[in-house]
C-alpha cells in the first residue's frame, strides 16, 4: 500500500448535532450514519496500522464571509434564515470540529476547505506531492457531494482513487448508490474498505461484472451472447 493516503472527508459534529439546523435547511438525515462512523473508525485504525498518511478535511465558511461563499448557499441561508434555530458561538465552533469517534491522532493532518472538493483552494495537492502519494482512499461524508467532488478532482489530477462503499454515506440510498455508480464509470475502485486496504489489493479500475449496475443505464448486458455492450453515448468516457 505504498504511496497511498487516506482522505477523511468532513466527519464533523454538524452531522450528529441535534439542533434542528439540517431540518430547517431541508436536508434529510444521513443514511446509515452510525454504521458509517463505525466503518470510518475501523478504516482509520487499519490505515494507521499500515503507516498510511491520514488527512482530514474540515468544511468551514469562507474567511471573507458571504463575499466568499457560493451565491446559491447564500441565497438558501437568506430564504431559510427565519427557520434556522439560534446556535451559540460555542455550539457553532463544536459543530465545525471532527467527531470524537474519528478524531485525528498525532501525526494526522487537518486542513480546512470552503468548497465541495478537498482539492479546491487548499494545500492538499502540494502536501500529497511532498508525501509522494499517488493513490487516494476517499472516505467520509457525503457520498454524492464532497466525497464525489474530491474523487473527481483527484482523478483529473491523475491520482488513482478508491472509495470505500461502506465508509461513505449521504442523504439516502438512491443518492449514495448513484454517486458510487458515477465514480465506477470513471474507473474509481469502489469496494468495502477491507478489500481496498488488503495487502494484495490491485485496485483494478476495470468494471467487474459483480459491480455492474444495469439500472443506471450505463451498461447493457446481452444475455443471449453472454457479452456486455456499452451504449455509444457512454463509451466516450472523456466526453463528460
Amino acid at each position: 500500500m505504498g504511496n497511498t493516503a487516506l482522505l477523511m472527508i468532513d466527519m464533523q459534529n454538524s452531522y450528529v448535532a441535534d439542533d434542528g439546523v439540517r431540518d430547517a435547511l431541508g436536508w434529510p438525515p444521513i443514511w446509515r450514519l452510525e454504521e458509517t462512523i463505525t466503518a470510518c473508525t475501523d478504516l482509520l485504525a487499519a490505515a494507521r496500522a499500515q503507516g498510511l498518511p491520514v488527512i482530514y478535511s474540515r468544511s468551514t465558511g469562507s474567511a471573507a464571509g458571504t463575499l466568499g461563499e457560493n451565491p446559491r448557499i447564500t441565497r438558501l441561508l437568506v430564504q431559510r434564515g427565519r427557520l434556522i434555530p439560534e446556535v451559540s458561538e460555542t455550539e457553532r465552533e463544536w459543530k465545525w470540529q471532527i467527531m470524537d469517534a474519528v478524531a485525528p491522532q498525532p501525526g494526522d493532518v487537518v486542513l480546512d476547505k470552503t468548497r465541495a472538493s478537498f482539492l479546491d483552494y487548499t494545500e492538499l495537492e502540494p502536501l500529497l506531492h511532498n508525501l509522494d502519494v499517488r493513490r487516494l482512499v476517499v472516505a467520509g461524508l457525503q457520498t454524492n457531494v464532497c466525497v464525489e467532488a474530491t474523487a473527481r478532482a483527484a482523478l483529473a489530477r491523475n491520482f488513482e482513487v478508491a472509495v470505500p462503499s461502506d465508509a461513505v454515506s449521504t442523504d439516502g440510498p438512491a443518492l449514495h448508490e448513484g454517486a458510487l455508480n458515477s465514480l465506477r464509470v470513471l474507473y474509481t475502485k469502489v469496494a468495502p474498505w477491507r478489500e481496498i486496504l488488503a495487502p494484495d489489493a490491485a485496485w483494478d479500475p476495470c468494471f467487474h461484472h459483480a459491480e455492474l449496475r444495469t439500472r443506471s443505464g450505463v451498461l447493457e448486458r446481452d444475455r443471449r451472447h453472454g457479452v456486455t455492450k456499452v451504449p455509444r453515448a457512454a463509451a466516450n468516457l472523456g466526453g463528460g
